[in-house]
């Protein structure tokens, strides 16, 4: 992913007065720290996203702020310029300690090279969670609320191997890049449902997309063009499926190509019932912001912190999604799919 110094885009929301009573969670109180509130006064809540465009984070964004208008708290939002760019988050998160805020929530672009300074807004008493992607080690963070990406893999893996069959597999793997937590789980979980490992003869070839549709799409090509005999395509999110669909369309291949995909977005989910892509695996980006600005109200209430399970992280959880089901793996269909997909309808 790409790291830079270009200006932080921020967006200013809503304020409401808190009301006397603030719904707390299941939860334990923590040492009496400074920026635990107790007092009167509106709860100042951030809200720190990888990018301001991706209709997941969008959707992230906007059920924080729906939340934060019911709760009575003012949501702060901001994000970095693109994927990776670790910079803009350290200012954002700095920007907003001096605001003082009493959370913050994030995503981090770059797992261990924000933990510094989230660990900076821990020691100024600020709540931080992190939201989608867990930091290095979960440092840095009282809590983290995210999707199991092992899992959302191996579901998609399960589902081609379940659809391939008898056939052996002749795989394509379209990654984000190396050293990026989400990635690095994905692709294991789906060679896991796969049954197979990075070494596999079955693997015919691997390419990085950063998760972008041209990307996607360019990799696809490249990998067809060293071996037109691919039957099967890992994807690491759907803007990656999409474009390898049109290059698989392109190709003629359409109905020789098993593709899974993980996200959920609504143009996934469309991609999924116009026979684009086999399968994809829901996660859940409201439900971690929803949780998030519950968890800051009831930290800025009396103290209250979540108990985080033994995983490291809250799982918001994950759901298949196909019009073609499979033995043994449970699924709903795409009308399911565009009922509680995110992003908006395509």
């Amino acid at each position: 992913m790409r790291s830079t110094t270009r200006t932080l885009s921020a967006v200013a929301l809503t304020t409401l007065a808190l009301p006397a009573l603030l719904a707390g969670c299941t939860a334990e109180k923590s040492g009496g720290d400074s920026g635990s509130g107790g007092g009167g006064g509106t709860v100042k809540i951030g809200l720190i996203t990888k990018t301001d465009s991706n209709p997941y984070f969008v959707s992230m964004r906007d059920a924080a702020q729906a939340e934060a208008d019911k709760m009575g708290a003012e949501l702060t939002a901001a994000a970095g310029t693109a994927d990776g760019d670790n910079d803009s988050q350290v200012t954002a998160v700095q920007n907003m300690i001096a605001s003082g805020v009493k959370a913050i929530l994030i995503t981090p672009n770059y797992s261990k090279a924000i933990v510094p300074t989230l660990l900076q807004a821990q020691q100024k008493g600020v709540f931080v969670a992190a939201l989608d992607t867990q930091t290095d080690g979960n440092k840095g963070v009282d809590a983290t609320w995210a999707t199991d990406n092992t899992e959302a893999g191996r579901q998609q893996g399960a589902y081609v191997k379940a659809a391939l069959g008898s056939t052996t597999p002749i795989l394509a793997m379209l990654d984000l890049q190396p050293g990026v937590s989400v990635g690095d789980q994905r692709h294991s979980g789906f060679l896991d449902g796969m049954g197979l490992t990075d070494g596999s003869p079955e693997i015919a070839g691997q390419e990085n997309t950063s998760g972008d549709q041209g990307k996607g799409q360019t990799a696809m090509e490249n990998l067809l063009q060293k071996n037109p005999d691919i039957n099967s395509v890992y994807t690491i999110n759907e803007p990656a499926a999409i474009g390898a669909a049109t290059a698989i369309s392109n190709a003629g291949k359409t109905d020789a190509i098993v593709m899974g995909s993980i996200d959920g977005g609504c143009s996934g989910v469309q991609a999924v019932q116009d026979g684009k892509i086999a399968a994809t695996v829901m996660q859940f980006p409201s439900k971690m912001a929803v949780a998030g600005v519950d968890a800051a109200v009831a930290f800025a209430k009396d103290g209250t912190k979540p108990t985080v399970p033994p995983t490291g992280y809250i799982d918001t959880g994950v759901q298949l999604i196909t019009d073609k089901p499979l033995g043994g793996l449970p699924s709903q269909d795409t009308a399911w799919g565009l009922d509680n997909c995110w992003g908006g309808k395509p």
